[in-house]
């Protein structure tokens, strides 16, 4: 236990406290919006099964995340995926018709939690494993760490989506922006990217906007279709 005694540890655990801090939060966002028509008990179960799915992905992950984000066209995919889920996600929200959110199953939910989970992991476990140094408790601890600050988020984030329905749709465009970024990521994109600064924020705002057109889109598709099926 003398690696407790060693200033170079706490430094590394507060450096993972911090990422996990600011990096779980899009997976929390995720798990909310995908959980919150849920009936409360599988909200609950949404929400430890997504967190723990997210846990076990990143331990799955850290041994080849590195080199998982150096396969050309990869994070594209990632990205594209992560507007999809975003779209889907908001298309499903109907407070401006007027009505209730479209009820959505477990099983559907946590399939969405899955794969952005999965996507969004990359970064938390590259930055977590950079903040570790090769030390594996400190790793063990951020993994940890991850797990009540994803429960807490998410449980949190339902509550304000359920009171003030607007977050829903920031919570979709936040997910456009990371699939936006995600893509511009990719290693295929990387001396481009590098020789054209703005195009970071230029491809997270284009994401962030698609995710809202597509979503909106689809919501008022669903709302028609309702009113033709009523008419009928």
């Amino acid at each position: 236990m003398e690696f407790l005694q060693t200033s170079e540890f706490w430094i590394g655990l507060m450096k993972i406290i911090w990422i996990n801090i600011i990096l779980s939060g899009d997976n929390a966002v995720v798990i909310a919006l995908a959980a919150r028509s849920l009936p409360a008990e599988q909200q609950r179960k949404a929400i430890m099964f997504g967190s723990g799915a997210a846990v076990v992905l990143r331990v799955a992950l850290t041994v080849v995340a590195a080199k998982l984000l150096e396969v050309s066209y990869l994070q594209i995919v990632g990205g594209l995926l992560l507007l999809w889920i975003g779209a889907q996600l908001l298309s499903e929200d109907d407070d401006d018709e007027g009505g209730e959110p479209t009820q959505s199953t477990m099983g559907a939910a946590i399939r969405t939690i899955l794969i952005a989970d999965l996507v969004m992991s990359l970064d938390n476990v590259i930055g977590v494993a950079a903040a570790a140094k090769g030390s594996m408790t400190l790793l063990i601890l951020g993994l940890a760490i991850s797990i009540p600050l994803v429960v807490f988020g998410s449980s949190m984030m339902i509550k304000l989506m359920t009171r003030f329905p607007i977050v829903v749709t920031f919570g979709a465009c936040l997910i456009g922006w990371v699939g936006g970024e995600t893509i511009v990521s990719d290693v295929a994109l990387r001396e481009f990217a590098a020789a054209n600064p703005w195009l970071h924020y230029t491809a997270a705002a284009a994401g962030a906007l698609a995710v809202l057109a597509i979503g909106k889109f689809f919501q008022k598709k669903h709302a028609h279709s309702e009113e033709n099926s009523e008419a009928a």
